[in-house]
């Protein structure tokens, strides 16, 4: 019987698509619609708990994945979040599926909204975990956000638990035993992002914050049944935001974690995967 993979084991596997060769892992039980990851800023495969992804794993396939210029993926890293979006569906197109589930995570969930607007038929289920809509809330960001997220060529542990967690004592041992985990893997790890990645990135946030039309009223066009999460005090993109999202896509269910900023999918991971899994499983999600 062959060995069952995991976060720590999935061998890291390429798959060119006009001229990209992308990074991706694969792995996971039982049969369905497969669930694929996206990313927070300057963040590559290594970056997932493995506590999420082994958690989701359990019951269906899991799919992490480099968009264009990230981490061990060639290309240049696209300067909006609908071109990044446009290259994850590519990729999901080249691997032969015609339908995923979508986990979007901090800027990923940006990604994911737009997927979700430009190919409705290719999502079936969406979670946006710590982001927000075009033209989003501002007031409560930290002020030295940026600077932080960006003051080393390698995030360290000081700069996630600042802007991933509450300075509660509570908030910052999750944050480092999250750190703990992250590192678990030790072979066919993950290259750190580029300088062109994080300048694309942030780029892809400024043209963001401008909005499309009547502010947040191209929420409302997504069809897929949405979970939003996050955690109650997000320094990084308010949590305001998160009932913004709740309350303008129509298949929306909100849930805020207590005592967890940014990072609350990984403070509370076993919390997090259990309403996940049943989000994603019902027939219907919320019946």
């Amino acid at each position: 019987m062959a060995d069952v993979l995991t976060h720590v084991t999935a061998p890291t596997r390429y798959l060119e698509v006009n001229g990209i060769r992308y990074a991706y892992r694969r792995f996971g039980a039982g049969g369905g619609t497969p669930l694929l990851f996206l990313q927070h800023f300057r963040g590559g495969l290594d970056h997932w708990d493995p506590a999420v992804t082994d958690g989701l794993a359990a019951n269906r396939e899991v799919i992490l994945f480099n968009n264009a210029g990230v981490a061990s993926s060639s290309g240049e890293t696209p300067e909006t979040f609908a071109a990044m979006a446009d290259r994850a569906a590519g990729f999901v197109g080249a691997l032969g599926l015609e339908q995923v589930d979508v986990l979007g995570l901090s800027m990923g969930g940006a990604v994911a909204q737009e997927l979700a607007l430009r190919n409705p038929q290719l999502v079936r289920r969406l979670i946006i975990a710590g982001f927000r809509p075009r033209a989003g809330e501002v007031e409560g960001t930290a002020p030295d956000m940026i600077d932080v997220a960006t003051r080393h060529e390698v995030p360290t542990l000081e700069d996630f638990l600042y802007l991933f967690f509450e300075p509660s004592e509570t908030s910052q041992a999750a944050g480092r035993a999250f750190w703990e985990r992250r590192h678990a893997r030790t072979v066919d790890v993950d290259p750190p992002t580029s300088r062109q990645t994080m300048l694309a990135q942030l780029a892809a946030a400024g043209e963001w914050a401008e909005p499309h039309g009547e502010r947040y009223s191209e929420l409302a066009r997504i069809t897929a049944p949405t979970l939003v999460v996050n955690g109650r005090r997000d320094i990084m993109i308010p949590t305001v935001n998160s009932y913004v999202l709740a309350q303008h896509i129509p298949g929306a269910q909100l849930v805020i974690y207590p005592d967890s900023g940014h990072g609350s999918i990984f403070q509370y991971p076993e919390l997090f995967v259990s309403q996940a899994a049943r989000f994603l499983d019902a027939e219907r999600p919320f019946g």
